[in-house]
């Protein structure tokens, strides 16, 4: 089976380009620098040569607060891109796992969201990832779309990186405590797309969207309190991480307060449980501190850009 990934180069990508395929599957990894997903010919021509019998779209524009001073580009990654791609697709008959978000959702629901909630994005990168599902959906019928929420990883710019950084440079952290979410490793999602193109090979995919996050929610400071004590052993101080509200810390972009994923839908068609972010964000932290690799410096507020 071959797979063609857009994307290769982001946080998700790298997972699923180092994650451990069954041997009968080719994993063509497309970063950026391969193909702009926003040029349309570009896209068809590479599924013209490949002839892939999934593609994987990881490709996005994620920095949510610039996309409020650059829709133009947000719009033509995020949704443009994303219906070449989808269109590509369908002239080939070729299956689409589509990666989208939590900020499809305007975070004002009391529970967790589940798949048929009405959509609501709150700002321009929200809104660029909504059109791009309902572009997939309506260029082809063969397609996955998996929202997930707050990832981070090993790789590129996330939350807990930054985190890690602060850390090691300041003596308390002000962290936002009244949003809350489900953190979700980039290793995670590359295991359950694994999973989910195994059901396509067998052609037992049921196609629509689904939810795929970590498995328990918390609030950003929660969060950040949980990467400072588990990294605490290479830490020269443990910095204190103070509650603040939204409103003390404005941003550009509105997010949702609520970014809670329901994820039984996953679950029961494709077996495919939320794993415990705790467990996973400690393999993160030990694969940073043993490798020394220095929190990327592209993120510098207390809370994430995606």
């Amino acid at each position: 089976m071959k797979i063609l990934v857009f994307g290769s180069g982001g946080q998700v990508g790298r997972e699923v380009c180092r994650a451990a395929w069954p041997p009968r599957y080719a994993i063509l990894p497309l970063d950026r620098r391969a193909i702009d997903i926003t040029d349309s010919a570009g896209v068809d021509a590479v599924l013209a040569r490949e002839t892939p019998d999934l593609a994987i779209n990881l490709a996005a524009y994620t920095a949510v607060d610039r996309a409020e001073t650059e829709p133009d580009t947000a719009w033509a990654v995020n949704c443009a891109g994303a219906a070449h791609i989808a269109a590509a697709c369908s002239e080939r008959a070729t299956s689409l796992i589509h990666l989208s978000t939590d900020y499809v959702f305007d975070g004002r629901k009391a529970g967790p969201y589940r798949e048929e909630d009405a959509v609501n994005p709150l700002g321009i990168y929200g809104r660029s990832k909504e059109a791009g599902e309902r572009a997939v959906r309506a260029a082809l019928g063969q397609h996955v779309i998996l929202r997930t929420a707050w990832v981070y990883g090993a790789f590129g710019a996330n939350f807990v990186k930054t985190m890690l950084r602060l850390a090691a440079e300041q003596s308390a952290l002000r962290v936002v405590a009244d949003q809350r979410g489900c953190p979700t490793a980039a290793a995670d999602i590359a295991a359950a797309l694994i999973v989910i193109a195994g059901y396509i090979e067998r052609c037992e995919a049921k196609w629509g969207t689904y939810h795929l996050a970590g498995d328990d929610a918390v609030s950003w400071h929660g969060f950040a309190e949980a990467i400072v004590d588990l990294a605490t052993p290479w830490l020269a101080t443990h910095p204190r991480v103070e509650p603040i509200t939204t409103e003390q810390y404005p941003t550009p972009a509105q997010r949702p307060m609520n970014s809670v994923l329901g994820c039984a839908k996953i679950r029961e068609t494709f077996e495919i449980s939320s794993s415990p972010w705790r467990r996973s964000l400690a393999t993160v932290i030990h694969e940073l501190v043993d490798r020394r690799s220095p929190p990327d410096n592209a993120m510098v507020a207390t809370r994430p850009l995606e």
